[in-house]
């Protein structure tokens, strides 16, 4: 059953911090075999990919083919159902046009002493993308990941996703069509993430890496950032409803059981100021469990992770709330917008009783890849950022450096570097 928390409670407190140190992550087993794993890779490159993909997904890549030909991806879009294609293609435009209004824009601008300074933003020149295949296959992902690349003006992307018996899932390769992938690779695990870490004879290395996976390759991920850029150590899928007694019980059971359903170790978290209304959702949870197709994962991740809180008013949960920095967060109240003037920490909010958070999940525009594991509070979800670096200019003349330059020079002394003050000093009137 999942946890029952009242902030009535003497021991509330306490309880209430142990939910929130409470982690659900890899544990060392998984660091060390991990870093088994890319020291592997990077030693025999190829061959050790080779290997693994027949120990793990059980076929020859030089039999089923290391790459997944052009051919296939605009057959499999081809071949998609009206109804899926519009689908994905309404995803598409949508992302699309949420981010193409993050692009940063340059800056040279001339200061009151003269001199020019500013900023200039590229892409990265390469990006490497993290499709999951063995629990679930998530084309919503590969859109979520790509187009930001894409947006930011990444010239290539490389895609890696493991191929159980060689085979990926068609609607995936569907995606790949329509966000223009190119480059597919049939590896996945830590060892793919290695691969476009480190290069192989096949496959280029890449500046940066996103894209969700298992706990090895969110391992993989961390131990190799500062070889490659990373979006982030993603951790179980998390969500924290607040709501109130007028909702409908069943809409928010509904709400709480689609992060459940994610895997065992995902958490959701209801937070209500009406304790009878808080009977009625878990009782509704129940109900819909017995009818889910991913009952079995969603039934374990609720008794293990799940929680009710019984708040005296929905402004006490707020700080509770912001506490728990969840990567999904739903107000669904009749004004929002006064509870989320009090949010700081989350990765994406959902206002409202008619805005639930699968839909942030496939159309509305924003990203998906959050931050989990209480990363919220010092960082964000996915975007064109991640795939861009800024590069800061200056430019002094005579005038210029005669005004900063003396102060400059104090301080080079001041620190015991000779070198650093003559550098400037000899260029002072």
């Amino acid at each position: 059953m999942p946890l029952r928390l009242d902030s009535r409670s003497a021991d509330f407190a306490a309880s209430f911090t142990a939910l929130v140190d409470a982690r659900r992550e890899a544990d060392e087993d998984v660091s060390r075999d991990v870093t088994a794993i890319l020291k592997r890779v990077r030693a025999e490159g190829d061959a050790a990919l080779a290997d693994y993909t027949a120990r793990f997904d059980g076929h020859d890549l030089d039999v089923s083919g290391w790459a997944v030909r052009p051919a296939e991806t605009r057959a499999a879009l081809d071949t998609l159902s009206t109804r899926l294609r519009d689908a994905l293609e309404l995803a598409a435009a949508r992302i699309t046009a949420y981010h193409e209004k993050q692009k940063p824009q340059d800056s040279d601008t001339i200061d009151a002493a003269g001199i020019r300074l500013g900023a200039r933003w590229n892409a990265v020149d390469a990006a490497g993308l993290y499709v999951p295949g063995g629990r679930a296959a998530y084309p919503s992902s590969l859109l979520m990941n790509v187009i930001p690349a894409k947006v930011a003006g990444v010239s290539r992307i490389a895609m890696v996703t493991p191929t159980p018996n060689g085979e990926i899932n068609p609607l995936v390769l569907a995606a790949a069509q329509i966000a223009g992938i190119e480059e597919i690779w049939r590896v996945g695990g830590a060892q793919a993430v290695a691969a476009l870490a480190y290069g192989t004879d096949r496959i280029r290395p890449v500046d940066v890496i996103t894209g969700p996976g298992n706990a090895w390759v969110a391992e993989a991920k961390r131990q190799l950032y500062g070889v490659v850029g990373i979006d982030m150590v993603a951790g179980p899928s998390e969500i924290v409803v607040v709501a109130d007694g007028k909702n409908n019980p069943d809409w928010i059971a509904a709400d709480l059981l689609s992060q459940s359903e994610h895997d065992p170790t995902s958490q959701s978290i209801l937070f209500t100021d009406d304790a009878a209304f808080a009977a009625e959702v878990e009782k509704a949870v129940e109900g819909r469990l017995g009818q889910l197709a991913t009952q079995q994962v969603a039934r374990t991740s609720w008794n293990a992770n799940g929680a009710i809180i019984i708040v005296r008013d929905l402004d006490e949960a707020m700080p509770l709330v912001d506490r728990l920095a969840a990567e999904h967060l739903e107000l669904a109240v009749d004004d929002p917008d006064r509870l989320f003037a009090q949010v700081r920490h989350a990765g994406s909010v959902f206002l409202g009783r008619m805005t639930p958070e699968a839909v942030g999940d496939y159309v509305a525009g924003p990203n998906h890849v959050l931050p989990t594991g209480r990363r919220a509070r010092f960082s964000s979800g996915l975007s064109v950022l991640d795939f861009m670096k800024r590069t800061s200019f200056l430019s002094l003349d005579q005038a210029g450096i005669d005004a900063i330059g003396p102060a400059a020079v104090a301080l080079a002394e001041a620190e015991g570097l000779p070198a650093h003050a003559a550098s400037v000093a000899l260029r002072l009137s």
